[in-house]
């Protein structure tokens, strides 16, 4: 794959502005006229008192408010996948323990109804009323077998009934986490949900030209904080090349390029940020924690200046967003509601730290 062709490094160009000001000792010069806002201080018509500036941060603030519970809810997910699988592993453990316990309870019976036909009267009884020596002998090893296999018998059965009871007791157990979870699941989509529509109403009750110019601040924000990070050196040469696994997560993530993003998505269609990385792994054919908080806690971690493509970003404090690093100071990520798959610059978004999944 070409990756300098997709990967692109954008360089604002900042023009100085000149303040013009009279020298203090002229006493005969005209008072300069206050210089108008930027556009991105002016208030906003459609909401009297905030500027594009603030609505912007309101926005930003409200889709990372939602972007935490959609990890939430991810991991809620996930726990929930492999509680119900324990459960149903649980499950066939407790029907095979039942199965045993009636075989051994069958031979059981089989073993009394025996000395039962033989009149009741125990072998060594019978052994002792024997005159022949030969038959005593013979008897006598006999009833040594048999005392040790009804032992081993009852022992057996004994052994069999704890591990029923203990599976029984784990399946109880693994219910009540997997209800607890489904009620985390519940309440993070509800929160989830609820920021993504306060999200959507602020930005509707904008002007068509507001909402332009909204994402034009939105991307100079973005240009802002990726100079700013590659001026301060951040970004070592790159001297490790990308691992055969690492080429190919690469190839699975830049090709969703354009799909939209939608939380708690895996794909095919549509991706969450976990969700575009964990699947790229995935198809690399490396199992990785589906969440980005899980990402950053259980993933090998290794230094910004030490990353090469395929690693992974994990952004924000809370751990709440991820991206792949794809070389050149880009990554591919699904941003938020709203937007699709792209390629943006690594240093865009305040950087947690660099997880290695083929460490």
């Amino acid at each position: 794959m070409n990756r300098r062709r997709c990967v692109t490094v954008a360089i604002t160009v900042v023009c100085a502005l000149t303040a013009l000001a009279a020298p203090a000792h002229v006493a005969y010069a005209a008072p300069v006229p206050p210089t108008a806002p930027p556009a991105a201080a002016a208030a906003s018509p459609a909401l009297p008192g905030k500027s594009l500036e603030e609505v912007r941060r309101e926005i930003d603030a409200l889709y990372r408010q939602a972007a935490s519970a959609t990890d939430a809810y991810n991991l809620a997910e996930e726990r929930a996948r492999k509680q119900s699988t324990e459960i149903a592993e649980l499950g066939r453990a407790i029907a095979a323990g039942q199965a045993r316990i009636a075989e051994l309870r069958k031979r059981a019976g089989a073993a009394a109804r025996a000395q039962y036909r033989n009149g009741g009267i125990p072998d060594g009884a019978r052994l002792v009323l024997s005159g022949d020596p030969r038959l005593f002998l013979d008897g006598a090893g006999r009833v040594q077998q048999g005392q040790k296999a009804t032992k081993d018998l009852l022992g057996e059965l004994e052994q069999a009934q704890a591990d029923l009871e203990s599976y029984t007791k784990d399946a109880s157990s693994h219910w009540t986490r997997l209800e607890a979870g489904r009620v985390k699941q519940a309440k993070a989509k509800k929160e989830i949900e609820a920021r993504i529509a306060a999200a959507r109403a602020l930005e509707s009750r904008l002007r068509v030209t507001e909402r332009q110019r909204l994402l034009a601040l939105e991307r100079e924000e973005q240009r802002r904080a990726q100079t700013a990070w590659l001026g301060t050196g951040a970004l070592g040469p790159a001297t490790a090349g990308t691992g055969p696994q690492g080429s190919k997560a690469i190839e699975f993530a830049t090709a969703q390029l354009g799909k939209p993003y939608v939380w708690g998505a895996e794909g095919p269609d549509s991706y969450d940020c976990s969700g575009l990385t964990s699947q790229a792994w995935a198809a690399a054919g490396r199992s990785i924690p589906r969440t980005s908080q899980e990402q950053w806690r259980l993933l090998p971690r290794i230094d910004v200046k030490d990353m090469r493509p395929g690693d992974l970003i994990i952004y924000h404090a809370d751990a709440s967003h991820v991206g792949m690093y794809i070389g050149d100071g880009m990554i591919v990520h699904a941003p938020r509601p709203g937007r699709n798959v792209t390629v943006a610059g690594a240093g865009s978004m305040a950087i947690l730290g660099v997880v290695r999944p083929d460490k």
